[in-house]
């Protein structure tokens, strides 16, 4: 799998400082390497949410939404968990 990132995602973490963007960097690619192989991937707290629809943990407190397109991981969105269900609630 290829870790690949939106916009919206740039948008989310230009807050972070350059550690926190490091750790979203090796979430999002260790997440992408292991995607689809469960044993692999419960280090990462890979969670599905909805449909197409999953998180991944970055750090303690920071979270990371991303959709399957194919054989890549399209990183959408990243925030706390309370930041998190309030993206869930406005996409339904």
């Amino acid at each position: 799998m290829k870790a690949v990132y939106d916009k919206r995602l740039l948008r989310c973490i230009r807050r972070l400082s350059d550690r926190e963007l490091m750790v979203v960097h090796a979430a999002m690619h260790g997440t992408a390497a292991a995607f689809g192989r469960p044993h692999v991937h419960a280090g990462t707290g890979v969670q599905q949410l909805r449909e197409n629809l999953y998180e991944c943990r970055a750090g303690l407190g920071l979270r990371l939404i991303f959709e399957r397109h194919g054989d890549e991981l399209l990183f959408v969105f990243a925030g706390n968990h309370d930041e998190v269900r309030a993206v869930l609630k406005n996409r339904s």
